[in-house]
Parts: C-alpha cells; sequence; structure tokens
C-alpha cells in the first residue's frame, strides 16, 4: 500500500519526484524518503513523518541536482514507521537503492543467510533483505543490474512492485512488479515509474501498466524492455492513453479531497450511466454484459467478492440482483472467500468489486475462482488496472480518481453500475415487466439531480454533527436496501473521526443492542418512506423510550418519524432500490464534517491507506 514514484530523463528529477509523492500520499503517509542521482553519487533523504516532514528534511541534508531520481511513501509493513525504517534503501555498498511496495514473506530465511555471509542490516524491513539479495545474486553471479534483479525476485515469496537503481549503471532504473500496481509513463526521451498515473498525467499520456511477474529496464535513451521474471521471455507491452486530467487530481477550490469527492458524486454517477443509460429509448447498453448474457441468465448463482465499502456496495447488490433480477446471490468477504475452500463451479458467476482495481484480497479470490472455472466479472475504477486485466470481463465505475481514503464517489458509482446490470438482466430474464423497466430507468436518470438535491442539506448536516461530534459510540440502523448503507455510514466515521460506531439491521436491535441505548447513544437511523417504513418508525420509538438519540434520514416531507426524532435530514423520494444513492450521502457528510471538527486529517486517517495491496 506504500507509494512509489521514479523518473529518469532530461528534467530535473527531484521536483517531480517529489510533487509525485504528494500525489501519491493517499496510499501511505507514516514516512517518506526521495532518493536523486547527482552525476557521480546516490543523496538519500528520508524521515519518519509526511511527505511534507521530508521536504524540510531535504533542505537540511542533500543538493536535489540531477535528472534521475526515486521516492516512497510509505504505510508500513515489516518495522515500526521510523527514519531507519523509511524507504529509498540502500544496499550494504551503497551501490544499489531500492524502494518498494509489498511484502516479502520469506524475507526472514533470506536474512538469516544474508548476515552468514557477512551482511549487516541498519532496518528492520524486508526491503533491506530484498536489496541486498540483489546486491549478492549481482556479485556472485557477476551480472548486471537487470538479471541480477530477475534472478533475486525468483527467489522471494510475496508481493512487491519495485524500482532499483545502480550508481555504477547510472542510465537506468529497473523495475518490476508482482501483485502491487506499476505504471510506467512513457515521454519523448524520458521515463516515468508510479503506483499509479497520477504522478506524471501532465507529462505524458501514454502509460504502460506491467503485468503480474514481468520486469523492465527503463533507459532514457532507448526503447523500453519488457521481460518476465520467470522465463527472460521478452514481451510486447500494450500502451495505454491515459483518460484524466490533472484537474481531476486537485481540490478544485475544497478544504478536502473527501469533500470534493462527496460533492462530485452528481457528475461522477452520470458519467458512470453516461453512453450506458438510454431511458428514453429503454435501453441499457453494457458491452460486457451483452457480450456474456448467457453466462449471468443461466447461472446458478451471483457470488460477489470484495472488500470494506465495496463489500458494502456488493451487500446492496445483492438485494438488487435478488429483487429485481431474482437471481440468487451471496456476498462474500474476499479476504475470507480465498481461504476457506469455497464451493465454485462453472455455473457460477462471480462479481469482484474494487475502486482501485489493486485489492489483494479481492485479486487472489478472483485467481480462485477462475482455477475453479467460474466466470469473473470485475467493477472497478481504474482503468488499467490488475483486475481490470485479470478478469473474463467487467465494467468500469467512470468516477474519475478517488483520492481521499474514505471511500464516496466508489460507492455510490459502484451501485449505479450493479444497478445497470441488475436491470439489463431483469429486463433479459422476464422478471421485470416494460413499464416497471422504463421507472427504473428514468428514475435512475434522474438520480444526479436527486443527489445534488440531497447535498445541499450540508449546512445543516453541519449543525448536527455539532452536536454529537464529541460522542463516544453511535449505532447506525436500516433495514432492507438501507441496511448496507447503515454499514457504510458506521465504517466512514470510524474511518476518519476514530469514533466507535456499529452498524445493524434496524429489527436486530432487540438481540442485542438495544442494551446500550441511553441518553448518550446517537443512534442514526435510516428511514425513507420506501422499505418498511413503518417498522422502522417502530424500532424508533423503542429507542426513544430508552431516552436515545435520534438523527432520522428521512424522505422530504416525512412527519412520522420528524414528531419523535431529536434530528431529521431530510433526501428526495425515490424508488426503493435506488434509496442508498441517496441516504448514503447525509452520513458521508456527517462524518466529514464530525471528523473536521475533532480536528482530525480527513483525507489521510491514521493507519489506513487508500489501496490495499497486501494482505
Amino acid at each position: 500500500m506504500c507509494g512509489i514514484v521514479g523518473y529518469i530523463g532530461h528534467r530535473e528529477a527531484y521536483p517531480i519526484v517529489m510533487e509525485g509523492l504528494k500525489r501519491l500520499e493517499y496510499r501511505g503517509y507514516d514516512s517518506a524518503g526521495i532518493a536523486l542521482y547527482d552525476g557521480s553519487d546516490i543523496k538519500l533523504s528520508k524521515t519518519k513523518g509526511k511527505v511534507a516532514d521530508l521536504e524540510e528534511r531535504v533542505k537540511e541534508e542533500i543538493t536535489t541536482e540531477g535528472t534521475i531520481g526515486i521516492g516512497h511513501t510509505r504505510w508500513a509493513t515489516h518495522g515500526v514507521p521510523n527514519d531507519v525504517n523509511s524507504h529509498p534503501h540502500y544496499s550494504n555498498s551503497g551501490d544499489l537503492v531500492i524502494i518498494h511496495n509489498g511484502i516479502i514473506e520469506n524475507y526472514d530465511s533470506i536474512k538469516t543467510e544474508l548476515i552468514k555471509r557477512g551482511y549487516v542490516f541498519k532496518s528492520d524491513t524486508d526491503t533491506e533483505v530484498l536489496i541486498n539479495l540483489i546486491e549478492e545474486v549481482k556479485k556472485k553471479q557477476n551480472v548486471k543490474l537487470g538479471k541480477a534483479v530477475q534472478l533475486a525476485l525468483n527467489e522471494v515469496v510475496g508481493a512487491y512492485a519495485i524500482a532499483v537503481f545502480d550508481k555504477n549503471k547510472p542510465n537506468e532504473i529497473v523495475v518490476a512488479k508482482l501483485g502491487s500496481p506499476l505504471a510506467i509513463g512513457i515521454g519523448d526521451d524520458e521515463f516515468f515509474i508510479a503506483s499509479d498515473a497520477s504522478p506524471f498525467i501532465e507529462f505524458t499520456k501514454n502509460a504502460i501498466y506491467l503485468e503480474d511477474e514481468e520486469m523492465a529496464i527503463v533507459r532514457r535513451d532507448k526503447k523500453i524492455k519488457i521481460r518476465k521474471i520467470k522465463d527472460d521471455s521478452e514481451v510486447n507491452p500494450s500502451m495505454q492513453e491515459l483518460k484524466f486530467n490533472l484537474e481531476q487530481i486537485e481540490k478544485g477550490g475544497y478544504e478536502h479531497f473527501m469533500l470534493k469527492e462527496i460533492h462530485e458524486q452528481p457528475n461522477a454517477i452520470r458519467d458512470t450511466y453516461r453512453g450506458r443509460l438510454l431511458a428514453k429509448e429503454g435501453i441499457i447498453r453494457m458491452a460486457g454484459i451483452d457480450d456474456n448474457i448467457e453466462k449471468f441468465l443461466n447461472a446458478n448463482r451471483i457470488i460477489i467478492v470484495a472488500c470494506g465499502t465495496s463489500w458494502h456496495a456488493g451487500l446492496v447488490a445483492e438485494y438488487i440482483f435478488e429483487d429485481l433480477a431474482r437471481i440468487p446471490v451471496e456476498v462474500e468477504y474476499a479476504s475470507e472467500f480465498r481461504y476457506r475452500n469455497p464451493v465454485i463451479t462453472e455455473k457460477d458467476v462471480v462479481i469482484a468489486i474494487s475502486q482501485s482495481g489493486e485489492t489483494a484480497d479481492t485479486l487472489a479470490a478472483i485467481k480462485l475462482a477462475k482455477s475453479k472455472g467460474a466466470f469473473v466479472f470485475g467493477v472497478c475504477n481504474v482503468v488499467g488496472s490488475t483486475i481490470a486485466r485479470e478478469t473474463n470481463a467487467g465494467a468500469y465505475t467512470h468516477a474519475g480518481p478517488e483520492i481521499g481514503v474514505a471511500s464516496t464517489k466508489a460507492f455510490t458509482t459502484q451501485i449505479t453500475v450493479l444497478t445497470l446490470i441488475a436491470l439489463k438482466l431483469a429486463k433479459a430474464n422476464g422478471s421485470m415487466s416494460n413499464s416497471v423497466f422504463h421507472h427504473h430507468l428514468q428514475e435512475l436518470e434522474l438520480i444526479p439531480e436527486k443527489v445534488k438535491e440531497a447535498l445541499k442539506a450540508d449546512e445543516h448536516i453541519k449543525k448536527v454533527a455539532e452536536i454529537y461530534k464529541d460522542a463516544k459510540n453511535c449505532l447506525y440502523l436500516g433495514r432492507g436496501y438501507n441496511f448496507p448503507v447503515a454499514l457504510e455510514g458506521a465504517l466512514k466515521l470510524k474511518e476518519i473521526s476514530y469514533i466507535h460506531a456499529e452498524g445493524y439491521p434496524a429489527a436486530e436491535m432487540k438481540h442485542g443492542p438495544i442494551a446500550l441505548i441511553d441518553e448518550q447513544m446517537p443512534v442514526f437511523v435510516i428511514a425513507t418512506k420506501k422499505g418498511h417504513y413503518e417498522k422502522v418508525v417502530s424500532n424508533i420509538q423503542e429507542i426513544k423510550s430508552r431516552s436515545g438519540k435520534i438523527i432520522g434520514i428521512v424522505t422530504t416531507g416525512d412527519v412520522d418519524v420528524k414528531n419523535v426524532a431529536d434530528h431529521v435530514i431530510e433526501v428526495p423520494e425515490t424508488i426503493e432500490s435506488l434509496t442508498p444513492l441517496l441516504t448514503t450521502i447525509p452520513l458521508q457528510l456527517l462524518s466529514y464534517h464530525i471528523a473536521v471538527m475533532l480536528e482530525k486529517n480527513v483525507d489521510q486517517p491514521r493507519n489506513l491507506a487508500k489501496s490495499v495491496t497486501v494482505e
């Protein structure tokens, strides 16, 4: 989950690498470092803390000249966050330097053997072991850097995206990938290396995404060479054109990326269904479904695998698929699915959901499902990501870059894509009449404007947040389609404010959680007019009779909940299956404002990273 960035070319490397680290800081922010080659030696500076701390450290420690550089922003795995464990790491000789995103699982046994051979280690990291293994192979086999990297990587177990520089071969950087993302930007006699394309988007629109078990030797004056790590066979790379621009990854006047991304949701949802949803014509066009519709229609069941917020979107999809398309669905945590020997057959369809398209557990679940013969369909946001390449077919959400660690527009755009799929299948298998189908399409087309309307409650939501910002515990309740929204609302609060919160089906409150209710317990209840409304009102009465504080998310014009709740936040009316796209908006804003009021780092909450690319 770390971020790596590198440059080799004719420009000064320092500003490119440093700006790239800032854009990748969502991937890890407990320490950072940079190494620059000034024409004669490697200059290295690193520190515990954020990229801003690194900038200050650089001013004190090194000069910044040079047209070759690599940098790293860390989410700690092996070794606590401190200056010594920060990347880059030197080899013992000081000739080689490395940055690494991933985990080397057998590092301990390799380290033991290297110590026997006289190597000394300064850090607790697996990465320092890897760079010294590369040095040992290079020295023992008397080979060039590229071959040494290849041979060394064939001895390690784990995941990695690495960039390695040798000051004795000062015209190249060697990169390699397995299980962690790595993009190479292609310029004119210059190359950019990064965990994603955001660090180099203003310099080039052309990129190559390395596949697993591929490595490349990047030289400023030559064509890039890509080879397989296992057998050294040459690979013909596929160039991709980047579709987003610099403006999309800047804050655009908002205080935080998270707030910007919350307010981007009307356009993000519209972009997700643009070209797919033709409401007036009564058509949904999705090539990934059209080309494989028999797989879905003949499936015994759909299995959805995901993690975190994407798992919550999958839970919403379970309701949508079963309710509208009458196809049985199971939703699995990818991290559990991959390890429990699940029963999967060729008659199953597996839908894998991931914002980044790089989630390690979801990727492992995909490989498991494919090995059992299942048809695997991916839903992700990042074009060219590993999940997009590993699945049999799929659909992009087209949400644009999501930089804030706490997902917002990823959730709503994933639900939008999954809704389109469910509606298309419902029409194809005859489980939905033409009139109901058309009504759903028309309502879905109106959702962006209704989200925009829901966002107008921001100032009111801020006042509610002020009242409950000091709560120590919170409950979130919902029923049916909005039970997953309750889970997602609780997750958002936990992620960015560090307040303990739990989501429950409203009816389950009586089976335990009601014991927690007192005058100190805020309870956020999703109580829209569509879906078990009277039952939810009864649950609210039960909470109120025990002095609980009720914050209701209600349909515009609601009276019954308003009469008993302490506060209500209104969202526009829509059909039941689409309510999660609206009810999640006030919960996102509540979490955001509470976290800001508590002076938390909203975009970079502690211990979290955007893309979980390690187990």
